[in-house]
């Protein structure tokens, strides 16, 4: 039966598993666990265990193999093959020949036969082998190859528990290559199931080149030239580079990489001499890909470098890409994370055609991503990666790869004292007592910052509505402005509702308006970005407006992202007061203005604003579809100073004498900070009296100590209200110093 290829997904690759959907296992007559024979191109053929797909894929005759059943068939993805059911005997022995770098002592077969049971075998095939998570750099980085010597009964034998797994005295450098087998050495060995949460960009890139490569002769029956070149723009670590590696891989085509520096020189006219011979060098062997990448350090704006080396190098590329001459079946993948910083001609159709962001992964992406760098990884019972997964935003593939790596290590730390570093040979069973538990993940997270917001990231405050007393009218529109967008988006489009801009919380000094804003950044699992306003003002004209630019530009990047203005009267007083100023309190608030809701729209990121002065805010700013939400934090009522009484006391251990109704009363006018301030005061003197007595010698014990009504009674004289009260002036002035 002829079936379509397609990439292997959420399963683990290098297993030998073919998953095939149950309308073609039928007609093909083989069931869950039986062996399949995948005849390609060129005489490739393969073995491979049988599992039925899920029910998306039926009644499509799909079948998805790795990317290493794919290069032993010779087929790449949407190739057709032939699946015939096909009888594999049980392997009596099987002989391999491990890595030059692998030095592991005892039991090392009983390990290899646990990880190929019920996985079909040929001698001379390479099988991809996890062990001690990358510890041993293998072809990907994740696993290490193994090269089959002999197999008893000879031809494809399947291993089963019974089966002997013998270590050849040879290692898998000196044995030979089979003829036709091909050469990883050219070849970056990434296939397209080692990419997670890119599925769209990666459909993309594989229109753009693999189809003008593998079917030219379409484009000709359309009459147009197929597209030549594509940039992959987006922020460090996502994956630019890695999709490269992959293509190049998959596609049967010459690879030609550019690295910018290497090209450059201090001769005239050597840099376009060398690039002229990769682009000659690619055309003799087409079709082939040419890969530049960090495009914008050879390719920068003209008008904005000084040198006259970088000026010719863009115009010898602008000349190869869409010159006089025909380019022919090249195809140019350029990569970089400064996309404004490329030349614009190069951007045009004809050279780069079209450019595909590479954005951060969303959740199921990052759950995506730590499958795939925790393939090979012993992991513990208690180790959740949905939970990691909702709790990293912000972070990049890079990321997430150096989570699993430094989750790894600590694990490795644990065994550290078991091993002997003098002997060459590490023993099997320290192997196989590794394992990566939920407590390694949550040490490495705590030293990872998230890539894509480096610059601007703070830390998301673990303050929940349950710390947030009173203020329910508040803590519904919040709700309502941050929450629900996110989690009922389906609901806004249905009537064609666009979220809110921004919300502005206003109220006297110690309300909780900054309570309010940590509270709802916690809870709307969005990333957090705060800026205090006086940090953005610089010296140098035009800094300051760059600086509210970045921000944006940042939280666009990252969506869906609140941006927290703490103190904005700070940075967005009233324009046209300033008096002899350089004037930038006006340009950075014309910047804001333009940024809130200019031409540029505004996706997934909400602002949340605090001010204890609202009159001295720009009216502009403050108008609907920007600041379109005001909400008033006013001074707590009776039940609310209840409620904050009862969070400020939850964890102290309270005497019976205390009657929070009765300090609820006698706080009238009291805000949320000066409650707070009574129960710290209360506590600091119940603390101070039990010092007192340990240093006069009286029995005293820790567990003993309570806040009893006097502590309270002794705060509330030490603590006076701030609400809405005038500063304070000095009865006479301070002498001077």
């Amino acid at each position: 039966m002829r079936l379509t290829v397609k990439q292997l997904k959420n399963r683990d690759p290098g297993s030998g598993m073919a998953v095939i959907d149950r309308e073609a296992l039928q007609e093909i007559d083989v069931s869950s666990g039986d062996f399949v024979a995948i005849e390609g191109r060129d005489g490739g053929r393969t073995v491979a265990r049988v599992w039925p797909s899920d029910t998306s894929d039926a009644g499509r005759g799909i079948i998805r193999i790795d990317g290493q059943l794919r290069q032993a068939a010779n087929v790449s993805i949407d190739d057709r093959v032939e699946v015939e059911k096909t009888e594999v005997k049980p392997a009596d022995s099987v002989t391999v020949a491990l890595p030059q770098n692998l030095r592991i002592r005892g039991d090392l077969g009983s390990h290899l036969r646990e990880h190929l049971v019920d996985q079909a075998v040929t001698a001379g095939q390479t099988v991809a082998f996890p062990i001690g998570f990358g510890m041993f750099s293998g072809q990907s980085g994740r696993r290490i190859p193994l090269t089959v010597v002999d197999t008893q009964p000879s031809g494809t034998v399947v291993v089963q528990s019974s089966t002997d797994i013998e270590i050849a005295d040879r290692t898998a450098q000196e044995v030979s290559v089979e003829p036709g087998e091909p050469d990883d050495s050219t070849a970056p060995a990434v296939t397209y199931e080692d990419i997670g949460g890119l599925d769209d960009e990666l459909e993309q890139v594989r229109e753009m080149i693999e189809l003008p490569m593998r079917h030219p002769e379409l484009f000709g029956t359309l009459g147009i030239e197929p597209p030549k070149g594509v940039l992959l723009h987006g922020p460090p670590g996502t994956g630019k580079t890695l999709i490269a590696k992959a293509v190049a891989n998959e596609i049967d085509a010459h690879f030609q990489t550019i690295s910018g520096p290497e090209i450059m020189s201090k001769y005239y006219g050597e840099s376009e001499e060398q690039l002229r011979e990769v682009f000659e060098e690619a055309e003799e062997n087409a079709p082939a890909i040419v890969f530049i990448d960090e495009l914008d350090s050879i390719a920068p704006k003209r008008e904005e470098v000084s040198g006259d080396v970088e000026r010719r190098v863009v115009a010898q590329l602008l000349s190869l890409m869409d010159g006089l001459e025909e380019r022919g079946q090249i195809t140019v993948i350029g990569t970089t994370n400064r996309v404004d910083a490329v030349d614009p001609a190069l951007r045009r159709p004809g050279r780069f055609d079209r450019e595909i962001e590479i954005g951060v992964p969303d959740r199921d992406g990052r759950e995506e991503i730590l499958q795939i760098h925790t393939r090979g990884m012993p992991l513990g019972d208690g180790v959740e990666l949905e939970r990691y997964a909702e709790s990293t935003q912000g972070f990049v593939g890079a990321d997430l790869e150096n989570l699993a790596k430094e989750s790894a290590m600590h694990a490795l730390r644990r065994i550290r004292p078991e091993l002997d570093l003098e002997e060459e040979e590490i023993p099997a069973e320290v192997l196989d007592s590794i394992e990566v538990t939920e407590n390694d993940f949550k040490e490495a997270l705590k030293g990872i910052e998230p890539s894509a917001l480096r610059e601007v990231f703070v830390e998301v405050p673990d303050v929940t509505w349950d710390h947030v007393g009173g203020l329910d009218d508040a803590k519904e529109r919040l709700q309502e402005t941050v929450q629900w967008p996110l989690e009922h988006a389906d609901a806004y489009d249905q009537v064609a509702l666009d979220p809110a801009k921004g919300v502005l919380l206003y109220g006297p000094p110690g309300t909780g308006k900054t309570l309010l804003a940590k509270a709802v950044a916690n809870e709307a699992q969005s990333n957090f970005i705060s800026i205090k306003g006086p940090e953005l003002f610089n010296k140098y004209v035009g800094e300051s407006e760059k600086g509210v630019r970045e921000v944006f530009s940042k939280a666009r990047e990252n969506a869906p992202t609140v941006v927290f203005f703490d103190e904005i009267d700070a940075i967005a007083s009233e324009r046209g007061r300033g008096v002899g100023d350089s004037n930038v309190g006006e340009r950075v608030v014309s910047q804001l203005l333009t940024e809130l809701d200019g031409l540029e729209e505004l996706e997934d990121v909400v602002v949340i604003a605090t001010t204890n002065r609202p009159d001295l805010i720009d009216d502009a700013l403050l108008r609907p579809g920007r600041l379109d939400r005001h909400v008033a934090v006013d001074e707590p009522d009776e039940a609310a100073r209840r409620e904050i009484f009862e969070i400020h006391t939850r964890d102290r251990p309270l005497a019976d004498d205390v009657d929070l109704d009765e300090l609820v009363e006698r706080t009238d006018g009291y805000v949320g900070a000066d409650i707070e301030a009574v129960c710290r005061e209360a506590a600091t003197i119940a603390v101070r009296e039990y010092v007192r007595a340990t240093a006069n010698d009286e029995a005293a014990s820790v567990d003993e100590i309570e806040l009893t009504m006097n502590h309270f009674e002794q705060a509330l004289e030490e603590v006076d209200s701030n609400a809405g009260s005038e500063p304070q002036e000095f009865e006479e002035a301070p002498e001077a110093v």
